[in-house]
């Protein structure tokens, strides 16, 4: 049976995060990282990534065109598309993740949020999303919610929660921090290359050991 593949989009399918990338680029960099401290804090996620677009007044094909300039998409990720045909879930927004998807001819699923791209500042418009019973607030266990057991794959806040109601995780920087502070199993990876491989049935990797000696 096809193994149920769920993958977090900014930082994990794409080598650098794509709306920290905007914002350093074209919005407010200071509230960016005032914003940053307050999530999980005062805020939820989904305030605080209101907050920071609202600080982008640029054209959205100006953005685009920047982020199809400058991010690229981590080794591995087609073979795992077409071998997997996985899930993208993702906090981030369909405008600025389509054409960098379309620009390397990948079809993918993917849930994700939309823009409104005011002059004034960018509006955040979330997609619904209950609110959690186990961290509090609208996150990415509620996309999954008819899953019946999934592998997922992250590295963020964004996959906190939702990382611990898969079977299975892969996770790098961040979200493997946490992982490891909370005492979560968890194997790491470097591309996507390192996942089909443990996929495939090769040894899996400690928590908090790297497959790269």
């Amino acid at each position: 049976m096809r193994t149920t593949l769920v993958l977090d989009w900014d930082g994990t399918v794409t080598d650098g995060d794509t709306l920290h990338a905007a914002i350093a680029e074209f919005g407010d960099v200071d509230v960016f990282r005032a914003m940053e401290d307050e999530i999980g804090r005062r805020l939820t996620l989904q305030e605080v990534i209101a907050v920071e677009m609202a600080t982008i007044s640029a054209p959205v094909d100006e953005v685009v065109a920047f982020l199809l300039d400058t991010v690229s998409l981590r080794a591995g990720f087609p073979e795992i598309v077409e071998r997997y045909d996985p899930l993208v879930v993702s906090m981030g927004f369909h405008e600025l993740i389509a054409p960098l998807l379309e620009r390397d001819g990948i079809g993918v699923r993917v849930v994700a949020n939309r823009l409104d791209p005011r002059p004034e500042g960018w509006g955040a418009v979330f997609r619904q999303q209950a609110t959690c019973a186990v961290c509090g607030e609208p996150c990415k266990r509620s996309d999954l919610a008819g899953a019946n057991g999934f592998v997922y794959v992250g590295d963020g806040f964004s996959d906190r929660c939702v990382a611990q109601a898969a079977t299975r995780v892969f996770a790098r920087d961040g979200l493997a921090e946490y992982l490891t502070a909370e005492s979560v199993a968890f194997e790491r990876f470097d591309d996507f290359y390192d996942v089909a491989r443990a996929l495939e049935g090769a040894a899996g990797v400690p928590s908090g050991r790297s497959r790269k000696t």
